[in-house]
């Protein structure tokens, strides 16, 4: 992990973080309502031993409800958690959460403003004496590099350095089960990639178990071994990062992943056509009414070396990327492309459109399940 400059002034170089014992997270067919509606529909989950799961989502579909039910500060409405296979909330009883071996890291930090930073860090083991609790307080605030700010308070802090104290305080007990809700929100976007780059290079240190609430998908890929994507609390589909963005379960998933311009369309012989070209769509029946996503990096822009024409209503510079608004025969609103920079002329207008295959998806409009490159998920 790299520590900021003024880190190493004050003599907080960090030290390998300390091994905890992963354990195994079992989320099965939790069910929650919350004034008469029910948030969470039967969701079944397992986080498995030193994985970084991300349950990611829009606002209200759940995530942090599921985090707030394993951490034993919200009791759902029926199912059970499970760690090490002991039942800790279910029809078999209730563990409350200082006995779960899970430690739980809120978004704004949480930490006290009257305590100095080791004394927010040590905050979380009174069960041990106090000297062994200022020594292992102390050796965690070393793992985050934060050692030489032992005795400041957390208003002289950034942004940056309250996240790794309250990562330190999360820690510090060596919980089984990490939860992270939101953790990277409150961080400009200038910190964001370090300090989020460090967190993980902790946690793989650590090798805890860790849960990762968050609505941004990059960063879900970033960090997760594996995510569980979220709606309307409904569990839409887990996997990889990889295996979420090449074969989403539907088109939900698919623009949550990657932009996407969407078209309506029917499948004959095999095909459907689209104003970017015919589709492949093996599989479907003939005459089904489909959902066809494109998404925004499978447009090739050029002057004359694609297949489709279209004109160039706008073109907003973004650095190493340009986002394209075109018009295409046969559609009324613009279809978007994400291309790279400096590849059209200043002031060039009329352009030529392809498309790669491995960015259409085709889903039937019913079930909504992809087809990617003739193979269906």
């Amino acid at each position: 992990m790299k520590s900021d400059p003024a880190d190493m002034r004050q003599g907080g170089a960090r030290r390998t973080a300390g091994v905890t014992f992963a354990a195994r997270l079992v989320f099965d067919n939790i069910l929650h309502s919350y004034a008469g509606k029910q948030t969470l529909h039967g969701i079944s989950l397992t986080a498995e031993p030193g994985e970084v799961l991300c349950l990611l989502g829009p606002s209200g579909s759940g995530k942090t409800t599921l985090l707030r039910i394993a951490a034993g500060i919200e009791t759902q409405a029926a199912g059970r958690v499970l760690v090490n296979e002991r039942e800790v909330a279910g029809p078999s009883g209730y563990v409350p959460p200082e006995r779960r071996g899970i430690g739980l890291m809120f978004q704004d930090f949480a930490l006290f403003p009257h305590m100095t930073i080791l004394d927010n860090v040590r905050f979380g083991l009174t069960a041990m004496p106090a000297a062994e609790a200022a020594s292992e307080a102390m050796a965690a605030l070393e793992r985050v590099g934060l050692a030489g700010h032992a005795q400041k308070y957390p208003h002289v802090l950034s942004g940056g350095e309250q996240q790794r104290v309250a990562l330190a305080r999360a820690l510090a007990p060596r919980p089984g089960v990490l939860l992270m809700d939101e953790p990277f929100s409150g961080l400009d976007s200038r910190l964001k990639d370090t300090v989020r780059a460090d967190t993980l290079a902790i946690l793989r240190e650590t090798r805890a178990t860790a849960i990762v609430v968050t609505h941004d998908a990059e960063e879900a890929m970033r960090m997760a071994d594996r995510i569980a994507l979220l709606r309307d609390g409904r569990l839409v589909q887990i996997g990889s990062a990889e295996e979420l963005y090449r074969t989403p379960r539907d088109l939900f998933a698919a623009a949550f992943f990657s932009e996407i311009n969407e078209f309506d369309g029917v499948v004959r012989g095999g095909s459907v056509e689209t104003p970017l070209g015919n589709a492949p769509a093996p599989g479907f029946a003939e005459g089904a009414a489909v959902s066809v996503a494109v998404r925004l990096s499978g447009l090739s822009v050029s002057k004359d070396e694609g297949i489709i024409p279209a004109r160039i209503v706008s073109r907003r510079f973004l650095g190493v990327v340009e986002l394209l608004n075109l018009a295409v025969p046969g559609i009324e609103r613009p279809v978007r492309a994400r291309i790279r920079a400096d590849l059209l002329a200043p002031g060039l207008k009329d352009v030529t459109v392809r498309v790669s295959q491995q960015d259409i998806l085709v889903f039937e409009k019913s079930v909504q399940r992809p087809y990617i490159g003739g193979t269906q998920n």
